[in-house]
Protein backbone atom coordinates (compact mmCIF):
# COMPACT_ATOMS: atom_id res chain seq x y z
CA UNK A 1 0.00 0.00 0.00
CA UNK A 2 1.12 3.37 -1.01
CA UNK A 3 2.06 6.56 1.42
CA UNK A 4 -0.69 9.48 1.17
CA UNK A 5 2.30 10.89 3.45
CA UNK A 6 4.17 12.81 1.54
CA UNK A 7 4.85 16.28 2.53
CA UNK A 8 2.20 18.07 1.13
CA UNK A 9 -0.23 16.27 2.65
CA UNK A 10 1.42 16.02 6.31
CA UNK A 11 -0.09 18.31 8.87
CA UNK A 12 1.32 19.11 12.71
CA UNK A 13 -0.89 20.23 15.09
CA UNK A 14 1.01 21.73 18.62
CA UNK A 15 -0.87 21.44 21.60
CA UNK A 16 -0.26 25.06 23.15
CA UNK A 17 -2.73 25.69 26.00
CA UNK A 18 -0.94 24.10 28.80
CA UNK A 19 -0.21 26.86 31.60
CA UNK A 20 3.17 26.19 33.22
CA UNK A 21 1.94 26.40 36.71
CA UNK A 22 5.78 24.91 38.14
CA UNK A 23 7.54 27.49 36.25
CA UNK A 24 6.14 30.23 38.32
CA UNK A 25 6.79 33.28 38.94
CA UNK A 26 8.61 33.41 35.02
CA UNK A 27 5.66 31.34 33.57
CA UNK A 28 1.63 33.13 33.29
CA UNK A 29 -1.37 32.67 32.26
CA UNK A 30 -0.82 34.87 29.12
CA UNK A 31 2.62 34.17 28.78
CA UNK A 32 3.21 29.97 29.97
CA UNK A 33 6.15 28.09 30.00
CA UNK A 34 5.88 27.35 26.15
CA UNK A 35 5.74 31.10 25.44
CA UNK A 36 9.23 32.21 27.73
CA UNK A 37 12.84 32.00 27.00
CA UNK A 38 13.90 29.07 29.25
CA UNK A 39 16.24 27.50 27.14
CA UNK A 40 18.08 29.74 24.60
CA UNK A 41 16.78 33.16 22.71
CA UNK A 42 13.64 30.67 21.31
CA UNK A 43 10.74 29.76 22.87
CA UNK A 44 9.87 25.98 23.46
CA UNK A 45 6.65 26.84 21.39
CA UNK A 46 8.91 28.43 18.70
CA UNK A 47 11.72 25.90 18.67
CA UNK A 48 8.83 22.99 18.21
CA UNK A 49 7.99 24.73 15.02
CA UNK A 50 11.41 24.65 14.13
CA UNK A 51 11.82 21.21 14.67
CA UNK A 52 8.74 19.86 12.44
CA UNK A 53 9.77 22.48 9.06
CA UNK A 54 12.04 20.20 7.87
CA UNK A 55 9.08 18.13 7.23
CA UNK A 56 6.20 19.59 6.44
CA UNK A 57 5.82 23.40 4.80
CA UNK A 58 4.61 26.22 7.36
CA UNK A 59 1.08 26.28 6.24
CA UNK A 60 0.29 22.87 7.12
CA UNK A 61 1.45 23.82 11.00
CA UNK A 62 -1.59 24.19 13.15
CA UNK A 63 -1.33 25.89 17.21
CA UNK A 64 -4.39 24.78 19.41
CA UNK A 65 -4.29 26.82 22.17
CA UNK A 66 -6.55 29.12 24.11
CA UNK A 67 -8.50 32.84 23.89
CA UNK A 68 -5.37 34.08 26.75
CA UNK A 69 -1.94 32.97 24.65
CA UNK A 70 -3.69 33.46 20.87
CA UNK A 71 -2.12 37.07 20.22
CA UNK A 72 0.99 35.63 22.10
CA UNK A 73 1.40 33.03 19.83
CA UNK A 74 0.64 35.29 16.71
CA UNK A 75 3.34 37.28 17.33
CA UNK A 76 6.07 34.47 18.15
CA UNK A 77 5.29 32.81 14.77
CA UNK A 78 5.03 35.80 12.00
CA UNK A 79 5.07 33.44 9.09
CA UNK A 80 2.30 31.13 10.35
CA UNK A 81 -1.26 31.86 8.32
CA UNK A 82 -2.88 33.59 11.08
CA UNK A 83 -5.99 31.46 10.65
CA UNK A 84 -3.85 28.35 11.82
CA UNK A 85 -3.73 29.54 15.20
CA UNK A 86 -6.90 28.18 16.49
CA UNK A 87 -8.09 29.36 20.29
CA UNK A 88 -10.06 26.47 22.50
CA UNK A 89 -12.67 28.99 24.46
CA UNK A 90 -11.76 26.74 27.69
CA UNK A 91 -9.76 23.71 28.46
CA UNK A 92 -11.43 20.23 28.02
CA UNK A 93 -8.49 18.49 28.32
CA UNK A 94 -6.41 16.55 25.06
CA UNK A 95 -9.03 14.61 23.75
CA UNK A 96 -10.93 17.95 22.47
CA UNK A 97 -8.38 19.29 21.32
CA UNK A 98 -7.23 16.72 19.15
CA UNK A 99 -10.59 16.45 17.99
CA UNK A 100 -10.15 20.18 16.86
CA UNK A 101 -7.16 19.68 15.47
CA UNK A 102 -8.56 16.45 13.03
CA UNK A 103 -11.63 18.97 12.44
CA UNK A 104 -8.89 21.61 11.31
CA UNK A 105 -7.08 18.86 9.19
CA UNK A 106 -9.83 17.33 7.68
CA UNK A 107 -11.16 20.77 6.64
CA UNK A 108 -7.69 20.84 4.61
CA UNK A 109 -6.89 17.12 3.62
CA UNK A 110 -9.43 14.37 4.00
CA UNK A 111 -6.20 12.22 3.42
CA UNK A 112 -4.44 14.25 5.36
CA UNK A 113 -1.83 12.76 8.09
CA UNK A 114 -1.03 14.38 11.12
CA UNK A 115 0.95 14.77 14.31
CA UNK A 116 -0.17 16.38 17.47
CA UNK A 117 2.66 17.51 19.69
CA UNK A 118 3.12 19.02 22.83
CA UNK A 119 4.69 22.68 22.44
CA UNK A 120 6.68 22.81 25.74
CA UNK A 121 9.38 19.70 25.18
CA UNK A 122 13.37 19.66 24.71
CA UNK A 123 14.51 17.74 22.24
CA UNK A 124 18.38 18.89 21.44
CA UNK A 125 19.31 16.11 19.16
CA UNK A 126 16.96 17.34 16.29
CA UNK A 127 17.80 15.19 13.34
CA UNK A 128 17.00 11.87 15.42
CA UNK A 129 13.59 13.44 16.45
CA UNK A 130 12.84 14.07 12.50
CA UNK A 131 13.76 10.93 11.64
CA UNK A 132 11.36 9.18 13.60
CA UNK A 133 8.66 11.74 12.96
CA UNK A 134 9.74 11.10 9.24
CA UNK A 135 9.33 6.93 9.34
CA UNK A 136 6.10 7.55 11.68
CA UNK A 137 4.42 9.91 9.03
CA UNK A 138 5.07 6.85 6.69
CA UNK A 139 3.30 4.08 8.62
CA UNK A 140 0.58 5.99 9.60
CA UNK A 141 -0.30 7.20 5.94
CA UNK A 142 -0.35 3.86 4.90
CA UNK A 143 -3.00 1.85 6.94
CA UNK A 144 -5.24 2.48 10.03
CA UNK A 145 -1.99 2.58 12.22
CA UNK A 146 -2.62 4.65 15.37
CA UNK A 147 1.46 5.81 15.89
CA UNK A 148 2.62 6.96 19.13
CA UNK A 149 6.58 7.78 19.91
CA UNK A 150 7.65 6.11 22.83
CA UNK A 151 10.63 7.07 24.80
CA UNK A 152 13.30 4.51 25.66
CA UNK A 153 13.76 5.43 29.62
CA UNK A 154 17.13 6.13 30.66
CA UNK A 155 16.48 5.87 34.53
CA UNK A 156 13.21 5.03 36.70
CA UNK A 157 11.30 8.24 36.53
CA UNK A 158 8.05 8.06 38.60
CA UNK A 159 7.01 11.59 36.85
CA UNK A 160 5.99 9.64 33.58
CA UNK A 161 3.48 7.27 32.15
CA UNK A 162 4.32 4.17 30.74
CA UNK A 163 4.19 2.06 27.83
CA UNK A 164 4.26 -1.94 27.58
CA UNK A 165 5.84 -2.94 24.47
CA UNK A 166 5.48 -6.33 22.49
CA UNK A 167 6.66 -7.83 19.61
CA UNK A 168 8.89 -5.60 16.99
CA UNK A 169 6.63 -5.34 13.86
CA UNK A 170 7.80 -5.94 10.34
CA UNK A 171 7.91 -3.25 7.55
CA UNK A 172 4.74 -2.82 6.01
CA UNK A 173 4.37 -3.84 2.35
CA UNK A 174 6.41 -1.96 -0.40
CA UNK A 175 8.56 -0.61 2.17
CA UNK A 176 12.45 -2.53 2.62
CA UNK A 177 12.97 -1.25 6.09
CA UNK A 178 12.90 1.96 8.29
CA UNK A 179 15.20 3.38 10.47
CA UNK A 180 12.72 3.23 13.38
CA UNK A 181 12.01 0.22 15.20
CA UNK A 182 7.86 -0.47 15.76
CA UNK A 183 6.40 -2.33 18.17
CA UNK A 184 2.94 -3.24 19.05
CA UNK A 185 1.31 -1.35 22.04
CA UNK A 186 0.50 -3.67 24.54
CA UNK A 187 -0.97 -1.59 27.16
CA UNK A 188 -0.39 1.90 28.79
CA UNK A 189 0.25 2.54 32.62
CA UNK A 190 0.09 5.31 34.81
CA UNK A 191 2.92 7.00 36.87
CA UNK A 192 4.42 4.19 38.87
CA UNK A 193 5.90 4.39 42.32
CA UNK A 194 9.68 3.84 42.40
CA UNK A 195 10.52 0.01 42.59
CA UNK A 196 7.91 -0.36 39.85
CA UNK A 197 9.32 2.45 37.43
CA UNK A 198 13.04 0.79 38.00
CA UNK A 199 11.22 -3.00 36.77
CA UNK A 200 10.10 -1.35 34.05
CA UNK A 201 13.66 0.64 32.86
CA UNK A 202 15.31 -3.11 33.32
CA UNK A 203 13.09 -4.74 31.60
CA UNK A 204 13.54 -3.17 28.43
CA UNK A 205 9.60 -3.44 27.75
CA UNK A 206 8.82 -0.45 28.63
CA UNK A 207 9.07 2.85 27.14
CA UNK A 208 8.11 6.53 28.67
CA UNK A 209 4.53 8.13 27.00
CA UNK A 210 5.43 11.07 25.57
CA UNK A 211 2.27 12.28 24.61
CA UNK A 212 2.82 12.48 20.93
CA UNK A 213 0.94 10.86 18.53
CA UNK A 214 0.34 10.37 14.50
CA UNK A 215 -2.81 9.07 12.94
CA UNK A 216 -4.49 9.66 9.19
CA UNK A 217 -7.63 11.96 9.40
CA UNK A 218 -9.63 8.94 8.46
CA UNK A 219 -7.82 6.87 11.06
CA UNK A 220 -8.62 9.28 13.93
CA UNK A 221 -12.18 9.54 13.14
CA UNK A 222 -12.81 6.16 13.24
CA UNK A 223 -10.93 5.84 16.29
CA UNK A 224 -13.56 8.83 17.79
CA UNK A 225 -16.74 7.03 16.10
CA UNK A 226 -16.14 3.55 17.85
CA UNK A 227 -14.87 4.85 20.69
CA UNK A 228 -15.53 8.79 21.58
CA UNK A 229 -19.04 8.73 19.59
CA UNK A 230 -19.77 12.54 20.94
CA UNK A 231 -16.24 13.61 19.89
CA UNK A 232 -16.91 12.17 16.54
CA UNK A 233 -20.04 14.07 16.21
CA UNK A 234 -18.57 17.37 17.26
CA UNK A 235 -15.78 16.49 14.92
CA UNK A 236 -17.83 16.50 12.08
CA UNK A 237 -20.09 19.50 12.77
CA UNK A 238 -16.20 21.66 13.51
CA UNK A 239 -15.29 19.83 9.93
CA UNK A 240 -18.37 21.20 8.24
CA UNK A 241 -17.28 25.14 9.58
CA UNK A 242 -13.63 25.09 9.65
CA UNK A 243 -12.73 26.69 6.53
CA UNK A 244 -14.40 29.82 7.88
CA UNK A 245 -12.43 30.60 11.41
CA UNK A 246 -15.19 33.36 12.06
CA UNK A 247 -18.19 30.92 12.22
CA UNK A 248 -15.64 28.00 13.79
CA UNK A 249 -15.50 30.59 16.40
CA UNK A 250 -19.03 31.11 16.65
CA UNK A 251 -19.86 27.11 17.09
CA UNK A 252 -16.87 26.27 19.42
CA UNK A 253 -17.91 29.40 22.04
CA UNK A 254 -21.04 27.70 22.41
CA UNK A 255 -20.73 23.99 21.84
CA UNK A 256 -17.34 23.64 23.70
CA UNK A 257 -18.23 24.12 27.15
CA UNK A 258 -20.28 21.11 27.32
CA UNK A 259 -17.71 19.00 25.50
CA UNK A 260 -16.61 15.67 27.68
CA UNK A 261 -13.35 16.40 29.46
CA UNK A 262 -11.22 13.60 29.07
CA UNK A 263 -7.75 13.00 28.12
CA UNK A 264 -6.89 11.22 24.98
CA UNK A 265 -4.94 8.52 26.31
CA UNK A 266 -8.20 7.64 27.66
CA UNK A 267 -10.22 8.31 25.77
CA UNK A 268 -8.48 6.44 22.71
CA UNK A 269 -5.37 5.37 23.25
CA UNK A 270 -5.99 2.66 25.76
CA UNK A 271 -9.01 1.60 24.42
CA UNK A 272 -8.06 0.85 20.71
CA UNK A 273 -5.97 -2.21 19.29
CA UNK A 274 -4.50 -0.81 16.18
CA UNK A 275 -1.68 1.14 18.49
CA UNK A 276 1.99 1.36 17.18
CA UNK A 277 4.87 2.62 19.42
CA UNK A 278 7.33 4.01 17.62
CA UNK A 279 11.45 3.85 19.13
CA UNK A 280 11.97 7.33 20.38
CA UNK A 281 15.78 6.82 20.82
CA UNK A 282 16.36 11.08 21.12
CA UNK A 283 17.85 12.70 24.04
CA UNK A 284 13.79 14.08 25.40
CA UNK A 285 13.05 16.02 28.17
CA UNK A 286 9.14 17.61 28.86
CA UNK A 287 10.28 19.86 31.41
CA UNK A 288 8.24 19.64 34.16
CA UNK A 289 9.60 21.81 36.54
CA UNK A 290 12.48 23.95 37.70
CA UNK A 291 14.70 21.13 38.71
CA UNK A 292 14.32 19.63 35.13
CA UNK A 293 15.73 22.69 34.01
CA UNK A 294 18.95 22.13 35.16
CA UNK A 295 19.39 18.89 33.25
CA UNK A 296 19.97 21.49 30.33
CA UNK A 297 21.72 24.00 31.92
CA UNK A 298 25.88 24.11 33.00
CA UNK A 299 26.70 23.75 36.68
CA UNK A 300 29.47 25.79 38.25
CA UNK A 301 32.06 23.50 40.74
CA UNK A 302 29.49 23.27 43.27
CA UNK A 303 26.64 21.82 41.41
CA UNK A 304 24.95 25.31 41.03
CA UNK A 305 22.90 26.28 37.90
CA UNK A 306 22.24 29.98 37.06
CA UNK A 307 21.03 32.05 34.74
CA UNK A 308 21.83 35.35 36.57
CA UNK A 309 24.77 37.77 37.22
CA UNK A 310 25.90 35.65 40.77
CA UNK A 311 28.47 34.98 42.91
CA UNK A 312 28.09 32.76 45.70
CA UNK A 313 29.70 31.84 49.36
CA UNK A 314 29.04 28.50 50.67
CA UNK A 315 26.10 27.75 48.33
CA UNK A 316 25.71 24.19 46.40
CA UNK A 317 23.37 22.74 44.50
CA UNK A 318 20.93 25.79 44.03
CA UNK A 319 19.22 26.99 40.83
CA UNK A 320 19.07 30.95 40.23
CA UNK A 321 17.21 31.91 37.66
CA UNK A 322 16.57 35.83 36.96
CA UNK A 323 14.01 36.84 34.72
CA UNK A 324 13.94 40.36 35.46
CA UNK A 325 13.84 42.97 32.13
CA UNK A 326 17.67 43.23 31.56
CA UNK A 327 17.61 46.76 32.37
CA UNK A 328 16.77 45.71 35.90
CA UNK A 329 18.79 43.23 36.78
CA UNK A 330 21.35 42.91 39.56
CA UNK A 331 23.66 41.13 41.17
CA UNK A 332 22.63 37.58 43.47
CA UNK A 333 24.45 36.79 46.43
CA UNK A 334 24.07 33.88 47.82
CA UNK A 335 25.22 32.80 51.06
CA UNK A 336 24.72 29.04 52.53
CA UNK A 337 22.19 27.92 50.23
CA UNK A 338 21.95 24.25 49.29
CA UNK A 339 19.68 22.43 47.20
CA UNK A 340 17.26 25.19 46.82
CA UNK A 341 15.74 27.40 43.45
CA UNK A 342 15.67 30.81 43.85
CA UNK A 343 13.77 33.03 40.64
CA UNK A 344 13.33 36.70 40.48
CA UNK A 345 11.17 38.66 38.27
CA UNK A 346 10.22 41.74 38.02
CA UNK A 347 7.18 41.59 40.37
CA UNK A 348 7.88 38.04 42.29
CA UNK A 349 10.66 36.37 44.23
CA UNK A 350 10.25 32.37 44.33
CA UNK A 351 12.40 30.68 46.80
CA UNK A 352 11.73 26.85 47.15
CA UNK A 353 13.78 23.74 48.40
CA UNK A 354 14.51 21.78 45.03
CA UNK A 355 12.61 18.74 46.77
CA UNK A 356 9.50 20.60 46.87
CA UNK A 357 9.62 21.80 43.42
CA UNK A 358 6.06 20.30 42.21
CA UNK A 359 4.87 22.11 44.96
CA UNK A 360 5.14 25.36 43.18
CA UNK A 361 2.01 24.44 41.49
CA UNK A 362 -0.19 24.54 44.71
CA UNK A 363 1.35 27.84 45.33
CA UNK A 364 -0.22 29.40 42.13
CA UNK A 365 -3.87 28.06 43.37
CA UNK A 366 -3.43 29.72 46.56
CA UNK A 367 -2.63 33.16 44.50
CA UNK A 368 -5.16 32.75 42.45
CA UNK A 369 -7.82 32.55 44.76
CA UNK A 370 -6.31 35.99 46.75
CA UNK A 371 -7.77 38.66 45.04
CA UNK A 372 -4.99 41.03 45.82
CA UNK A 373 -2.77 38.27 44.13
CA UNK A 374 -4.69 37.25 41.60
CA UNK A 375 -2.71 39.45 39.05
CA UNK A 376 0.85 37.57 39.69
CA UNK A 377 -0.84 34.57 37.94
Amino acid sequence: MKSQSDGKNRFVIIMAGGRGERFWPVSREKTPKHLIHLLGNRSLLQQAVDRVLPLVPIRNVLIVTNAAQAPEVRRQLPKLPKENVVAEPVGRDTCAAVTLGAALVGARSTTGVMAVLPADHVISEERKFQQVLSDAFDLAGRGRAIVTIGIKPTEPATGYGYIRVGEALPPPPGVKAYRTAFHRAEQFVEKPHLDRALEYLNSGQYRWNAGMFLWSFVTITEGLQKHQPEMYEACQRWFKVAANPAKLDKVLAKEYPAIKKISIDYALMEQAQNVVVADGTFDWDDLGSWTALARHLKADAEGNCAVAEFIHVDAARNIIFDARTKGRRTLIAVVGLRDSILVQTDDAVLLAHKSQAQKVKELVKKLAEDPKLRKLV
